[in-house]
């Protein structure tokens, strides 16, 4: 569904960025004034006020849209800030930034800290014991 909307948007604006065809020019019956053009903006917004009162259930959905974009938004904003400044991740929810589990007090994620002390160890790179054939 994001993807029609997506490119729902993209070909409309390369439709309005299209030419319309050069010099050919059609003559309009009435050319159209600053006055018409708020009087039809007005009538717009005017219509628009009534609409939660005309259709409650689509408002509803409008408004439960909006705050989940607007949720997807932040969260966007907040990971590209991280990206660009070099910050650590954070957890969504975490009031501690950069801090981890560990060092909160709390308890691990599953997945997290499951090496043990034997695989944390660094392999040996120096050359054998003598007596032992390499």
């Amino acid at each position: 569904m994001v993807f029609l909307l997506r490119m729902a948007f993209w070909l409309g604006l390369v439709l309005v960025l299209l030419p319309s065809g050069g010099g050919q020019r059609r003559a309009s019956p009435r050319e159209i004034d600053a006055a018409d053009a708020i009087g039809a903006a007005s009538a717009a917004v005017h219509d628009l006020r009534g609409f939660c009162a005309r259709e409650p259930d689509a408002c509803a959905v409008g408004s439960q849209l909006a705050a989940d974009a607007g949720r997807r938004a932040r969260a966007g904003a907040r990971m590209l800030y991280d990206l660009l400044s070099g910050a650590p991740k954070r957890h969504e929810g975490s009031s501690d930034h950069g801090a981890s589990q560990s060092e909160r007090g709390g308890a691990s994620p599953p997945g997290e800290n499951t090496l043990t002390p034997t695989d944390l160890a660094p392999a040996w790179r120096g050359r054998p014991p003598s007596g032992h054939p390499a």
